[in-house]
């Protein structure tokens, strides 16, 4: 029998005692958090926001088993943010789909949400209404043409069936119960509400696919919330994507229990305790690099050279050759190889390998 199926659904249980000291901790570390973001300037909490929600974003798909191009996303956001980012890629509809959602979730916390934000924000997943080559419902709940929904994750072929959702009929009675819930007064704890938001949607999985990042989605909308704060400053998609089987685990044994859901909502806190505490090294890299431009502020560097400086400073992948700035530039080889030796002879970047096309370069970091 799953949850779903007991008698007094979806009346929730847990044990508060249990859970005391380690709600605690959790609304302590959140507290402390936003009150440091809170004492940087516009500019680096801006930066942060963006690292931020670009990182989750990239690793709610992962969760998924969906690869999407780090730089592409982060284009996509910095639109939405109205931030000038220059020698981005163009984007994918299906990038700019999750972002949107992401970023709508966010951003737009405090809307009431409904069957057809949701149904948009699904819409936006699967803009060509397949999931991979196959054709899916979109914009609307499963039906009967899905069959039974089963939850599974795992390579094709090798899949995993952690526990099977309601069916198809009760759809409507089960969503419109959840969206209710969710958009009425707040009796408990606003990140209790979010493991609860997160693990009710899941148990429902209204959509053919999808479900997870939307879930993730809504949970991250619910810590908007209790936070009051539309800017994301830890990602608890990232965090979860690195304990991913443990989150498998914890929905699975879960969804075969009782209606009381203490260990999922354990497991939620200590996730998000973890993401909060992972979020130092995002505020430490947005720290480095305003201090790295304040030391520089009254160096005659080029457009161009701000732009690789500044892909170096946002996590640049692999290693940056004379090459690859020429082909991000868009300048000649040449044009590159003077342009970082001015960087190199002012200090500002250091040759990492010697000698000929092995040579890369790596930016002089300021200490603090």
């Amino acid at each position: 029998m799953y949850i779903h199926e007991q008698e007094g659904w979806p009346a929730f249980r847990w044990d508060a005692g249990h859970l005391a000291a380690l709600l605690a901790e959790v609304r302590h570390r959140q507290g402390l958090l936003l009150g440091r973001m809170s004492a940087l300037g516009f500019p680096s909490r801006t930066e942060a926001a963006l690292r931020t929600l670009t990182q989750d974003v990239v690793k709610t798909s992962e969760i998924e088993g969906e690869r999407l191009d780090t730089e592409q996303v982060r284009s996509s956001i910095a639109q939405r943010m109205g931030v000038h980012i220059g020698g981005l890629p163009r984007v994918d509809r299906n990038v700019d789909g999750i972002v949107e959602v992401m970023f709508d979730a966010t951003t737009g916390h405090d809307r009431p949400m409904t069957a057809e934000r949701l149904f948009e924000w699904h819409a936006g997943l699967f803009p060509t209404g397949r999931s991979g080559i196959q054709r899916i419902t979109v914009g609307s709940w499963r039906n009967e043409a899905s069959g039974p929904m089963q939850v599974v994750s795992g390579p094709y072929g090798r899949e995993t069936v952690h526990f099977e959702a309601p069916g198809h009929a009760r759809l409507e009675t089960e969503m419109t119960q959840f969206l209710e819930w969710f958009n009425g007064p707040v009796r408990t704890d606003p990140v209790i509400r979010s493991a609860l938001a997160h693990f009710w949607f899941v148990t429902i999985h209204p959509f053919d696919d999808g479900n997870g990042r939307i879930a993730r989605a809504i949970a991250d909308m619910a810590l908007a919330q209790s936070e009051h704060s539309s800017q994301r400053f830890y990602s608890m998609s990232s965090q979860i994507q690195q304990e991913r089987k443990a989150y498998y685990d914890v929905l699975e044994s879960s969804q075969k229990g009782s209606l009381d859901i203490t260990a999922w909502i354990e497991w939620f806190l200590g996730c998000l305790q973890r993401a909060v505490e992972a979020s130092e090294a995002t505020l430490q890299d947005v720290l480095t690099k305003a201090r790295f431009w304040e030391k520089h502020a009254g160096a005659n560097i080029s457009s161009r050279q701000q732009l690789l400086l500044n892909r170096l400073l946002d996590g640049f992948e692999g290693k940056l050759t004379s090459s690859k700035w020429a082909l991000i530039a868009k300048c000649s080889q040449d044009t590159a190889l003077r342009e970082i030796n001015d960087l190199v002879q002012r200090g500002i970047l250091v040759r990492q390998e010697a000698g000929g096309r092995s040579t890369s370069y790596g930016l002089v970091v300021p200490k603090p």
